[in-house]
Formats: structure tokens, sequence, C-alpha cells
């Protein structure tokens, strides 16, 4: 169902957090992200607990912290959103070394900050200690529509096919002596990725018409079983029920 290698965000290891069934964890940090969404941006201690526990999830599944902080960087373009609400933002003012801020602006800057980090760092944990081919099958598992399972399951095995194309036509192009320097390359750099898509097209037509000639009628056959006991149910929701501890705190100090 998934592709036949480890992706570059997991990280091979045989932890109680790695041995863990993925459909748990896929809950247990579904459960996680809606408990910090729900928490008010006022408490902002209680971001300060989930960031450890988060911390703990990570010593326990023995997962550096530069290796986490690295993968941290995917949430760069937000950081920037984030950085330019305070300046665009409507309402009260206030001087910040000599700059003027919004209040309301800050107050979502830091909502956005606090939140979306710890469920991106959430995300990377759980990728970085569940092979996609069971985070798949964990899907699966959890009962979402087959449909889009399979095409997560495509969206996977074939989307490092469709880079090798990318990064193939880039050479081709350079060998030709071309270098993207100005708006005037637009229409060539257009072209390209209008090939890309008829490639792709063409490329998924073919991969369809051999899965219906080995027997494909729509849905794809399970392949193991993944099924997990009430000991490892209550390990993966210790997570979400301390999250959901601290969030009820917030809401009541």
């Amino acid at each position: 169902m998934g592709a036949g290698h480890a992706h570059k965000l997991y990280r091979h290891g045989h932890s109680a957090v790695h041995a863990l069934p993925p459909h748990c964890k896929l809950a247990a940090v579904f459960c996680f992200v809606l408990v910090v969404v729900s928490t008010p941006r006022e408490a902002m201690w209680a971001f300060g607990l989930y960031a450890a526990l988060l911390g703990g999830v990570a010593y326990a599944a023995r997962v550096p912290a530069g290796y986490l902080l690295k993968r941290l960087l995917i949430e760069v373009p937000f950081v920037a959103f984030a950085v330019l609400m305070p300046f665009v933002a409507q309402g009260e003012r206030v001087e910040v070394l000599g700059m003027s801020l919004s209040v309301s602006g800050l107050w979502g800057a830091w909502n956005v900050l606090a939140k979306g980090t710890l469920g991106v760092a959430a995300s990377v944990l759980l990728a970085s200690t569940t092979e996609l081919r069971s985070l798949l099958l964990g899907l699966q598992r959890l009962k979402l529509p087959p449909l889009l399972v399979q095409i997560a399951s495509f969206m996977i095995r074939y989307g490092d096919v469709i880079t090798d194309e990318m990064r193939r036509m880039s050479i081709a192009r350079r060998s030709r002596g071309f270098e993207a320097r100005g708006v005037r390359h637009w229409g060539v750099l257009g072209k390209t990725a209008g090939a890309l898509f008829i490639r792709s097209y063409e490329r998924g037509e073919r991969v369809h018409l051999a899965m219906v000639s080995r027997g494909y009628t729509g849905t794809m056959p399970v392949i193991d079983e993944v099924t997990a006991t009430r000991a490892q149910w209550s390990y993966a929701a210790a997570l979400p029920v301390s999250a959901l501890a601290v969030c009820l705190l917030g809401w009541t100090l």
C-alpha cells in the first residue's frame, strides 16, 4: 500500500513510541492538536506545558532535539505571517521598541505561533516514529474513507517519481544553457509545468490500466491487520489526556 522505502522524516528506532500501533498514535496526535487549539491564548503557561509533554514524547522516542527543530523549519511561512499581524491588525496600539503594534495583532501572532508550532511538532514526532506505510494502515484502521486512503497512498508512492521527473527536466534545461533569471523566462517555466502535468497524467493512466489488468476493482487489499491492546491505547492516551487536564486548568484559572 505504501512506498517501498522509508521516508526521510522517519527515524528508525525501537522505542515504546515506535512500537505503538499507528492508529493509536494517529488518534493521540489528533486529540492532542484539538486540545491545543481549544486552549485560550491567554493561558501562556499552558503552551509551555504542552511543549514539555512533547519533549517527554521525543525523549521516550529517542528523537534528538536538533532533529526535531530542523524539521520544524517547515512552518517558516506561518511564522512570517504571524510576524506581520501586529503591524497590519487594527485596534488598540502599544509601543514596543519604538514601533506601534496592535494589541490584538500581538495576541493573534502569539496564538498562531504557539498552536501552530505545537501542532507541527506533534506531526513531526508522529512521522519520525511511524513509517508511511503504517500510517496508511492506521488511517484505514480508523475507518477513514477508502478512497482518501488510496489517494494518499498513491501520492506517497509516486511523489518521488514526479520529483525525479522534475529533476531530469531541470538538468535538461541547464544542459541547453537555460537559466531562469527574470520574468522573461516565466514562459519557459510555465511550459515546463504543463509538460510535467501531461507526463504525470499519462503515467497515471498507464498505472491505472496496469492495475485494472491485474484485477483492481476500486479497493486495495489489506496486507496487514493492525490491532492494539488496551495497554497500548492507554499508553497512547497519556499525551492527549495530560494535555486535556492542562487545557481545563487554562480555562478555569
